[in-house]
């Protein structure tokens, strides 16, 4: 875990096993977290498979977290806005297919634990945030995600990966792996800067930090308000989603 979660340890220390799940554009991660949230099992990986639909995501879920040792619930991180484990939008799946599905219900029946589901930017922030004042993170990666959060608890999901952010193109346009490639590492440089400028004076943020896989490709020096995290906190952030502070609200999930 990172070292910003000092002011949040206090929470932690169930016997509880969490299965953490993260749902990428390019890669399903899993792992087994204790209770303080640090992973007891090499994390687990498979390619996305292209256009998969919710049952199979489902299906193929269940194959690849089989062989991790036994857990008492799950966390799911999924690249999308999800409301009481519904999935909204699914930009980088399939919007159509994935629109309106009930991913808690059916990782349920699949798993037989208690599942929760988030953005899985938002559970990366759970996992950075240190809880003290207003928070941001960003993840750089297939597309382009997004967390705020102060005094640790996070607001409402913004789409701000398909928000305008210049030249008439979203922050994804602009700032995913797509546009990485088409326009070189130095232009796509010079527009993380742009945007980071352009976040601080939206939200006014008291410290940003920047994940996802492409975090490692910046080349600039970063301003002291921004700091780089492991993409690890994609899973160890898991662990946050059943402990009431990280998350400030559990009306964010189903109730029982």
């Amino acid at each position: 875990m990172s070292t910003t979660e000092d002011s949040k340890v206090s929470d932690l220390g169930s016997e509880l096993k969490t299965l953490a799940i993260d749902i990428g554009g390019t890669g399903l991660k899993a792992s087994v977290l204790d209770g303080e949230g640090n992973m007891i099992t090499d994390r687990v990986r498979i390619p996305t498979p292209k256009e998969c639909e919710p049952a199979k995501m489902v299906e193929t879920l269940a194959e690849l977290v089989a062989p991790l040792p036994a857990y008492d619930r799950v966390s799911v991180g999924f690249p999308g806005v999800v409301r009481m484990g519904k999935i909204l939008t699914a930009h980088n799946l399939g919007q159509e297919i994935w629109h309106g599905f009930d991913l808690d219900l059916a990782m349920e029946k699949a798993l037989g634990k208690p599942v929760r589901i988030l953005n899985d930017a938002d559970v990366q922030g759970l996992g950075a945030i240190s809880g003290v004042g207003v928070e941001a993170v960003i993840t750089l990666g297939t597309g382009f995600g997004s967390c705020f959060a102060e005094n640790g608890r996070l607001s409402t999901h913004l789409e701000m990966a398909h928000h305008p952010f210049r030249k008439g193109e979203t922050y994804e346009e602009q700032l995913g792996n797509a546009a990485r490639d088409e326009v070189g590492k130095k232009k796509w440089n010079k527009r993380v800067e742009k945007a980071i400028d352009t976040l601080r004076d939206l939200v006014l943020f008291d410290c940003l930090y920047i994940g996802g896989g492409n975090a490692k490709k910046l080349k600039f020096d970063l301003p002291p308000d921004v700091k780089l995290v492991s993409n690890k906190l994609g899973m160890s952030g898991g662990i946050w989603l059943w402990i009431e502070r990280g998350i400030g609200s559990t009306d964010l999930f189903r109730k029982d």
